[in-house]
């Protein structure tokens, strides 16, 4: 121990004693003397008492001077230096006295306080005086003299003290100085707690990212960790309380208990033993608010990692697992929020199974928000590690692009694609290998096309999907070929059907941009209103395929008149671009150069997308043909699905094959078997690439004579594809090779189809062989025995080899009369049509053939498919025998046949490919024995009335004088009476019984209220009323006609007249006048013909026929049915299907429907045609007679019997009409039969006619009918 240093002490503090007044820096001088000897004075070491004692007391002499100078004056100096130098030396004071208190209590108080004061400005880090502060703190900390501050009562320093550290710390404080003061709080701490001071911790736990440096959080958190036991007690009451009863808590800080406890378990979790558990209690509460809280707290526990909180706290997890079905959406939702957490902090075990498992229940909540909310955290589960995530859920989440809410399926589709992105990202680093269940992700958003509902799913919307979202952008095209390819392995028609519906809208825009930039260019040369008006109608084409149609077109008309010929040739670079990289770096430039401040650069950039080559280009042909060339003798399924690729690309963009034309050539070439599918895409490319037909021709002629039918069908249209005009000699020559097969008896199915394929692309072709060939089929085939190798049953068609071949034989004649491109047929048709008779009629063209019951019904259905394929150009010479004969194939005994004859007629109706006459078999089978078809049936009937509505009224809106009444669905009604007064089923004539009148008369039924019922044509009533009143027009017409063919069996004809009028009076319910129906009606004149007296035959009367209708009503219950789900709303409109559920007729016995026509005689060839589907907003000006026309289809004599039905070819014009009718206005007295109805003799329906009316009229039989006049007839509608 320095004696010097001691006397120097205790000189200055003598000194400063008596110079109580002395200046500033003289108490400066004097401190900083004193504060630097006490600094070389350290604590007596000596182990002997005495002498420890006697320095220790020869120190305190020599030091109290100095510590009555300070407690006496100098410690409530005011200047902030001579307080720091004071400070000083108190901190010396203490360590060198230490353990004993160098003073007494009554200055202990003043002296802590200039202590803490000093401490309050450790924040100034940049001070002169800051090193000096920390000294001070660092000696206070290891003298641990702030622990007498509990001694003498001054627990408000204590928690003053605290304070100050929590709000001085920093983080750039040196680590020793944070040590330092957790030394001395810590001290403090173990020595005495209060919840006062507890609270000042708390306090600074939850104050981050409040505003409060993050320093004082760390700060707390050490404390905490120090002394941890100490405080577990407060902690624990506190918390408890909080959670058990809040509001009883006077405490500030029960606001953010939750966040108390959660900082507290990441630090000190031995706290919080005694607490968590109770937490299951606000899991229980009945208050919506504290359980939403309490799972985000639980939630965030068990997501932190590697605390198995899970594990810990069984019973509360468990009861966590309820809040996934909590009856609360916000607390479902709450919980969902805290899957991801947990599924990281615990990527296995039981926990994560269950917590997944209540994810995927989640999926299919009742509440939207809660399945959106499952939707995000299932995929962002995905995103955060593909390869552990289970399958299950990936896929469950897709099925939430089928979700029946829109907002739902956006959310969806975009977290959906970010996963789709992420797997393309990992497949392409190697991380993952390709996999079905996440390539589904495409399958289903292809499938939102099918929704009606949202616009946002329209093909225009998805294709910026496929475009720009699907993929990652700087995904190679090799890696996106993989995927496409892997995709069409596991695609569904309907898959293609969509991706081909956005491709083809694509081309077509596409298409009509071209055609738009060659008008521009033209228009700016030569100027004129009708070029003007071309690129006005491209205009309305385009816009057709944009999101907002109105927009696109104002867009289109600003983009028109700008000046800027840069735009234009950069959208005709773009369209000849076929290129997928240089189309993407192309658009690039263009945008980047627009400028997003150009007016039109959001259209511009949706132009230019559509006008690129952005999802399919040159680069991914050539990729699929080297898939294709690699694979050769490796895995089929790859080479299928990269074959289907290939045609769908090239179906729509052909000339995306040109420069792999040699590669596809020699695949071709190489190939030991022949792909169906590459012979197709030569058929679509044909015409737009370079392929020299003489160099694939051996290739295809093999084909044609020794592959299988389809291949066949692909290499004949192959070569018409590739053959130029010098080369239709190839045809012959093919012709030649076949014939000379047929008659080695060679590969014979396949033969007959290369024939009839030949004869519809080069007709000539085949006339010349034509003797030969169709002697040889009916020779060799039709009447040809079955033999044991033939009658062994196919077990792909279902019936034997010979029938078979007949069916492949009927196929090839009937192909003869179909050629493309409208070539003229100089065969006659009389043959086929007399086989086709014999055929529908005995299920065999010849007498004396015998075979199976299963053989015949292939060959009646094979022969009404024939009738149904020649009635696009021969229906006008499809006798009324054959007519029926094929729509009764819709009642044969075999449902198999019934089936398939259904199926195929709606396909057909669907394409407008026959006339509609032919829909009628739908309202045959609505009375089905079989409930599955008599479900379709209802469903194609429903389909075929909207559709066709729908396009009669735009046909009647572009003619200049309303149209035909013929175009209407409800014209079928007029070949709907015949078939059924021609029906063998028809009730005897003695019949009585409503009842069997009533199943009998269904189809018309059936037919009838499906086409006055708004339903199906979206609630329009124009087209309802219209179809009504065109009914009653046809019941009436019918009235005064008979049968073409056979008189005796006109009395039919008009009793299902009678009832069908009676039954849509009745279902008249909106009370629609029948003075403005259509004043003429054309029927066909191969069915009926003029009454030339006006009479009718009638063997029932008005009762019976009532009875009828209504036993129609107990009798007949529709099915209810619905379309199939494809998505939500794939079908075309699942509504036209509501209709016949709870299929009841409703009548109108009360309303009062005026049916009442006055007219005067009008001249001959005056007519009037009211337009069906016109609004009439007012009367008739001029009153007129009403007529019905029997309208002449031809010249050509319609009489009985397939080979009479005509000696010569009907030109095409008179080919036109779907109903075997043509209005001839110029002569019509040639274009039908008139019938006039005198004024005094002219059909009334009163006012009072209601809805439940009766036509009056005396029993008798078909053979003693009594003759009546309708023209004259007075028909009442009597009130029930």
């Amino acid at each position: 121990m320095a004696e010097s240093s001691l006397q120097l002490i205790s000189e200055i503090g003598t000194q400063l004693g008596r110079q109580t007044r002395s200046g500033k820096d003289s108490i400066l001088k004097s401190l900083k003397q004193a504060a630097n000897a006490l600094s070389e004075i350290e604590q007596p070491s000596s182990q002997e008492a005495a002498k420890k004692l006697g320095a220790g007391k020869k120190i305190e002499v020599a030091i109290n001077p100095l510590r009555k100078a300070i407690v006496n004056g100098l410690i409530q100096h005011k200047d902030k230096e001579v307080r720091l130098l004071v400070a000083i030396c108190l901190s010396e004071i203490f360590r060198v006295m230490a353990p004993e208190p160098p003073f007494e209590d009554k200055y202990l108080r003043e002296i802590f306080k200039l202590l803490i004061s000093t401490f309050a400005e450790l924040a100034d880090i940049t001070s002169p005086f800051f090193s000096r502060r920390v000294k001070i703190l660092e000696t206070v900390a290891r003298c641990k003299c702030c622990v007498i501050m509990l001694d003498i009562d001054c627990d408000d320093l204590v928690l003053e003290m605290f304070n100050i550290f929590f709000l001085v710390v920093r983080e750039n404080h040196q680590q020793s100085l944070i040590n330092h003061i957790v030394s001395i709080l810590t001290n403090i701490l173990t020595e005495e707690t209060s919840q006062k001071v507890v609270d000042v911790i708390l306090r600074n736990l939850v104050n981050e990212g409040k505003g409060a440096p993050s320093a004082s959080y760390q700060l707390a958190v050490s404390i905490s960790q120090h002394c941890a036991e100490k405080l577990e007690p407060f902690v624990r009451g506190f918390l408890t309380t909080c959670i058990l009863d809040r509001d009883a808590v006077e405490n500030e800080l029960k606001e953010f208990y939750h966040e108390i406890i959660f900082k507290l378990f990441q630090c000190a979790p031995q706290m919080l033993l005694a607490v968590i558990p109770n937490l299951t209690q606000e899991l229980l509460t009945d208050q919506v608010d504290v359980r939403i809280k309490a799972v985000k707290l639980i939630g965030k526990l068990f997501g932190l990692p590697g605390q198995h909180v899970a594990k810990h706290y069984r019973d509360l997890f468990l009861e966590f697992l309820k809040r996934f079905s909590d009856k609360s959406v916000e607390v479902r939702v709450s919980a969902l929020q805290c899957v991801k957490a947990f599924y990281l902090a615990n990527p296995s075990g039981t926990a994560l199974h269950e917590v997944l498992t209540a994810l995927e229940d989640r999926l299919l909540d009742f509440d939207d928000r809660v399945r959106m909310q499952a939707v995000i955290v299932a995929c962002d589960l995905a995103l955060s590690n593909l390869k552990s995530v289970p399958p299950k859920l990936i896929s469950q989440a897709t099925e939430r692009l089928r979700d029946k809410k829109i907002s739902v399926r956006k959310k969806a589709l975009h977290k959906l694609v970010e996963v789709y992105q992420d797997y393309c990202k990992k497949c392409s680093e190697g991380h993952m290998a390709i996999s079905d269940h996440f390539e589904q992700i495409l399958c289903k958003v292809l499938m939102l096309c099918y929704d009606k509902d949202c616009k946002e799913f329209r093909s225009q919307n998805m294709e910026i999907v496929l475009a720009e979202d699907l993929f990652p952008a700087p995904l190679s095209i090799e890696e996106r070929t993989r995927h496409w390819i892997h995709l069409f392995s596991i695609f569904t028609p309907l898959h293609i059907k969509a991706l081909n519906s956005i491709l083809s809208q694509k081309r077509r825009l596409q298409k009509e941009m071209q055609i738009y930039l060659a008008l521009r260019k033209k228009e700016k040369e030569n100027s004129s209103e009708e070029m003007q008006k071309r690129m006005k109608t491209t205009i309305i084409k385009m816009v057709a395929f944009f999101p907002d149609p109105s927009k696109a077109e104002d867009s289109f008309t600003k983009l028109s008149q700008m000046k800027d010929n840069s735009i234009f040739n950069s959208l005709a670079l773009l369209l000849d671009e076929v290129k997928f990289r240089d189309a993407l770096n192309n658009r690039d430039k263009f945008l980047k150069i627009l400028g997003d401040r150009h007016p039109l650069f959001e259209f511009l950039r949706s132009l230019s997308s559509k006008c690129s080559y952005n999802i399919f280009g040159s680069e991914h042909v050539h990729c699929i043909l080297d898939h294709l060339s690699c694979n050769r003798s490796g895995n089929r399924l790859l080479e299928a699905s990269s074959a289907k690729l290939l045609l769908a690309i090239i179906s729509i963009f052909p000339s995306l094959l040109r420069g792999s034309e040699v590669q596809l050539q020699m695949l071709i070439e190489e190939s030991r078997q022949i792909n169906d599918k590459l012979i197709e895409v030569l058929v679509k490319a044909g015409p737009h690439i370079c392929v020299q037909l003489s160099e694939i021709y051996p290739i295809l002629q093999r084909v044609c004579l020794e592959g299988s039918r389809t291949q066949a069908k692909f290499a004949v249209a192959a070569i018409a594809a590739l053959a130029g005009a010098s080369e239709q000699f190839f045809f012959s020559e093919l012709c030649k090779e076949l014939v000379d097969s047929l008659h080695r008896r060679r590969n014979i199915p396949t033969i007959l189809q290369s024939l009839g394929c030949v004869a519809q692309y080069s007709i000539s072709t085949f006339e010349a062989q034509n003797v030969e060939i169709v002697s040889f089929i009916k020779e060799n085939i039709f009447q040809a025995y079955a033999t044991d190798d033939l009658n062994s049953p196919d077990a792909t068609s279902g019936c034997c080899n010979s029938c078979q071949l007949k069916i492949y034989g009927l196929k090839t004649l009937v192909k003869s009369f179909l050629p493309h491109r409208g070539t003229h047929v100089r065969q006659q048709i009389n043959e086929v049509l007399d086989i086709l008779s014999k055929m529908l009629q005995m299920g065999d063209a010849f007498d004396g053939i015998n075979s199976c019951e299963g053989d015949r019904a292939h060959i009646r259905l094979a022969a009404a498919k024939s009738v149904l394929q020649l009635s696009r150009r021969w229906d006008l010479h499809i006798s009324p025998e054959i007519f029926c004969s094929t729509l009764f194939m819709a009642k044969d005994d075999s449902s198999l046949v019934r089936r398939l004859f259904l199926n195929k007629t709606h396909n057909l109706l669907k394409e407008h490919a026959i006339p509609i006459r032919y829909a009628c078999a739908f309202a045959l089978g609505t009375s089905d024995c079989l409930k599955d078809l008599q479900n379709d049936s209802f469903k194609y009937m429903a389909e075929f009335i909207k559709e066709y509505s729908r396009e009669a009224r735009i046909c009647q809106a572009s003619a200049g004088q309303g149209g035909s009444v013929t175009d209407y669905p409800a014209y079928i009604v007029v070949f709907l009476i015949y078939l059924l007064a021609h029906d063998r089923g028809f009730p005897h004539e003695n019949c009585r019984d409503e009842q069997i009148y009533a199943q009998f008369c269904s189809p018309l039924f059936n037919l009838l209220e499906a086409l006055v019922n708004a339903t199906i044509v979206d609630g329009d009533m124009d087209l309802v009323n219209d179809a009504l009143l065109l009914l009653l027009s046809i019941f009436r017409a019918v009235k005064k006609a008979e049968d073409a063919a056979d008189a005796q069996n006109t009395p039919k004809l008009h009793i299902i007249a009678d009832i069908g009028f009676s039954f849509v009076a009745a279902l008249n319910y909106n009370g629609v006048s029948s003075s403005h129906a259509p004043a003429l009606v054309l029927l066909p004149s191969s069915l009926y013909k003029a009454n030339p007296r006006c009479l009718t035959w009638s063997s029932v009367d008005d009762s019976f026929i009532n009875r009828i209708v209504y036993a129609f009503k107990s009798q007949i219950c529709v099915p209810v049915s619905s379309l199939p789900k494809r998505g939500r709303k794939c079908q075309e409109d699942n509504t036209q299907l509501d209709i016949f559920k709870n299929h009841t007729l409703i009548l109108a016995p009360h309303k009062k429907v005026d049916f009442s026509r006055t007219g005067t005689e009008t001249q001959t060839n005056v007519r009037q045609d009211i337009s069906v589907g016109q609004r009439r907003r007012q009367a008739v000006s001029s009153p007129v007679s009403k007529s019905v026309g029997l309208h002449e289809c031809s010249t050509i004599n319609n009489q009985h019997g397939a080979s009479k039905k005509s000696e010569k070819i009907l030109e095409k014009k008179q080919l036109s009409s779907s109903c075997d009718s043509v209005t001839l206005r110029s002569s019509l007295a040639e274009s039908h039969v008139s019938i006039q109805i005198p004024e005094r003799d002219s059909l009334s329906f009163k006012e009072n006619v209601s809805a439940g009316g009766r036509i009056t009229a005396e029993h008798s039989k078909y053979s003693r009918a009594k003759i009546k006049d309708p023209c004259s007839l007075n028909v009442s509608m009597k009130r029930k």
